[in-house]
């Protein structure tokens, strides 16, 4: 649908355009998920502040560990005083609680739990600054020219930069390669003990056939999102940067996604991937707008030019959808001279065991607070403190 706008003679629309102060973008970008194809994009190339779009990659190196066995679904993720530190949207169990990984992403996607983030990246890469070195040698990998990561939460640093197009790619390869961790996305609630955390995916509720992704917010960046959805047979991904308001960004990611599935963008003849990004551009800061001293202006800019979902508008979020929900447990806290996870002994060609933190490279930390050098085929029995398997008695 085609919003109305005042009829203006082309001298006066351009006079206006000159007169006009530089308009902020709110980038837009529409895939077919099968083909990768562009329907729809709108300065998909510009460097954005992701906020916590950045879980995403986090979520994706958090998957690829446990592909390579580094990690399970069962490790525990132990919440310390650095992933503490960080600020709200949180956990915040008590230092040293345990919850497991799987748990852990399920608080990271749904709750966005900036402690949890934190606390995933200490447990894959040892350290916080270790894995955001993971995070950039993997968009360096994706070829994400436009993404630039400082944390894995997506608290705002001036550095931290991304854009349409990149995040579009993470999530791509997320939803490609690991189709089993899909309902993570999907789900709205987490319920551990009486407490319930929900998802701020307004789609997930209102647009029926949505099955994911992610959304993030900072001043700096405005309210972003990924979405996700299937219709009859047909795989869509939207993703909008910079709404100024939760209504704005809901609208828009439906009223785009509906599009999509109606047939109403012909497509832009290309890839996802062969939207070449603008790094050298310097990232659209929001904050004036969204929390400054212009933001009451902004908005009600904003709910002139688009106004879908208010009182007397048509809205694209009418559809009434009970989504999943997870029941999280807390392992309850365990001493802080337990490393955990603790890694199997490395073996010729498998995979290489995760370091504690603070562990130096090839050295394992055991339960009993040893640092021992590790190399392929080393028995587990000169591991001071760790007991071997007791062989299973004979005739059974």
């Amino acid at each position: 649908m085609l919003l109305a706008r005042r009829p203006l003679s082309l001298l006066l629309l351009v006079l206006a355009l000159l007169a006009a102060a530089p308009i902020q973008a709110m980038p837009q970008l529409l895939i077919d998920m099968r083909t990768n194809e562009v329907l729809h994009a709108r300065d998909a190339d510009v460097p954005w502040h992701p906020a916590s779009l950045t879980k995403l990659m986090t979520a994706l190196i958090a998957f690829e560990a446990i592909e390579t066995g580094q990690a399970s679904l069962s490790t525990p993720v132990i919440t310390s005083a650095n992933a503490l530190s960080v600020a709200p949207s949180k956990l915040g169990l008590p230092e040293g609680t345990a919850i497991s990984l799987e748990d852990a992403l399920y608080f990271l996607i749904v709750k966005s739990a900036n402690d949890i983030a934190v606390a995933i990246g200490e447990t894959i890469a040892g350290s916080e600054p270790a894995f955001v070195a993971m995070m950039n040698a993997r968009a360096q990998m994706m070829g994400l020219d436009g993404t630039y990561f400082v944390n894995p939460h997506g608290l705002h640093e001036p550095a931290q930069v991304t854009t349409a197009r990149d995040m579009a790619m993470i999530a791509l390869t997320i939803r490609a390669r690991f189709p089993q961790y899909d309902t993570m996305f999907s789900t709205r609630t987490v319920e551990a003990g009486q407490s319930r955390s929900h998802a701020n995916n307004e789609l997930l509720t209102g647009f029926a056939g949505t099955d994911g992704m992610k959304t993030g917010y900072v001043c700096a960046s405005g309210l972003n999102i990924v979405a996700t959805a299937t219709r009859s047979g047909r795989q869509l991904m939207a993703v909008v940067l910079g709404a100024n308001s939760s209504r704005e960004r809901g609208e828009m990611t439906a009223q785009m996604l509906f599009s999509g599935f109606a047939g109403g963008y012909r497509g832009m003849g290309m890839t996802v991937t062969q939207i070449a990004n603008r790094p050298g551009l310097i990232a659209v800061d929001m904050r004036a707008d969204i929390c400054g001293a212009n933001a009451a202006n902004y908005r009600a800019e904003r709910i002139a030019e688009f106004p879908l979902g208010l009182e007397g508008q048509m809205s694209y979020l009418t559809d009434t959808i009970v989504p999943p929900t997870h029941r999280a447990t807390i392992l309850g806290r365990l001493a802080s001279n337990v490393p955990l996870p603790r890694p199997r002994p490395a073996m010729a060609g498998g995979p290489v065991p995760m370091m504690a933190a603070g562990s130096a490279a090839g050295e394992i930390a055991y339960g009993d607070s040893s640092i021992v050098s590790l190399t392929p085929n080393q028995p587990p029995a000169s591991v001071p403190g760790v007991p071997l398997p007791r062989p299973r008695p004979l005739g059974l």
